[in-house]
């Protein structure tokens, strides 16, 4: 099922659009925007698959709503103008359609999506699984097997990544939970998720506080002695891989 959008400033082209897609079962319109303002705000929710896209409109043109998406759907523009072509196949656009619409046309249209949602396909077949985190001021595709904890912080999640910078991301930890495989991530406590396959040592620091330091990462994270015992006691295998020291101890 391929998830479409329509924005178009003018209400009867955008009651013909959904009109005419209704003929495809294998086309869901998520949605419909009358300006570039609420169109923005339809694919930040929707997350569309493919666009059809009127150009000219009031405030703004679709080629302004195209270059301030940081991740663009599938564009299929739709116009009563054709001096625009040349510009929009910069934009590497699907297709161009002229108003009124030829069916055979959008049928054409169609197929364009279907094959460019089964190319997309094909390739995450074979590629690492990722997790897509959307920062303030954009999004990072990043690897799982790169992934080393998360920790939440009030309303954000900050990503920890083996060698690298963590990335403060605008979603609640439980969000990432149910994306990641288990094993190897485990969520020790309320605040934190780690990749098991990363822990490098448990570090006694008081009677009652342990730190758990994770290979390719920097930052120590402090737990509990119950939730130290908890993770020995669901990953038998872990304490030949853990070494636990103490501060003056010889790490027996």
């Amino acid at each position: 099922m391929l998830r479409v959008a329509i924005v178009d400033d003018e209400a009867l082209a955008r009651r013909g659009m959904q009109r005419l897609l209704g003929e495809y079962p294998q086309l869901e319109v998520v949605g419909e925007a009358a300006s570039l303002k609420t169109a923005m705000e339809l694919i930040r929710v929707e997350r569309p698959d493919a666009l059809f896209l009127d150009i000219e409109m009031h405030g703004g043109s679709g080629f302004d709503l195209l270059q301030d998406l940081q991740e663009r759907p599938d564009v299929v523009f739709v116009t009563a103008h054709d001096r625009y072509a040349v510009k929009a196949y910069d934009f590497a656009v699907l297709d161009y359609l002229l108003k009124p619409i030829d069916p055979k046309r959008l049928a054409a249209a169609v197929t364009k999506l279907e094959k460019a949602q089964a190319a997309r396909q094909a390739l995450l077949k074979h590629q690492a699984p990722t997790l897509r985190l959307r920062t303030s001021t954009r999004t990072v595709i990043q690897r799982i097997d790169t992934i080393v904890a998360m920790r939440a912080e009030g309303d954000y999640t900050r990503v920890f990544v083996a060698n690298g910078p963590a990335i403060l991301v605008g979603q609640l930890l439980g969000k990432f939970e149910a994306q990641v495989p288990t094993p190897p991530f485990l969520r020790i406590n309320r605040s934190l998720i780690v990749n098991v396959d990363r822990i490098r040592a448990i570090e006694t620091i008081d009677r009652d506080t342990m730190h758990i330091s994770l290979d390719d990462c920097a930052e120590a994270f402090v737990v509990g002695r119950a939730t130290a015992a908890r993770i020995r006691k669901l990953y038998p295998g872990l304490p030949r891989r853990v070494s636990l020291t103490s501060p003056g101890g010889d790490g027996t």
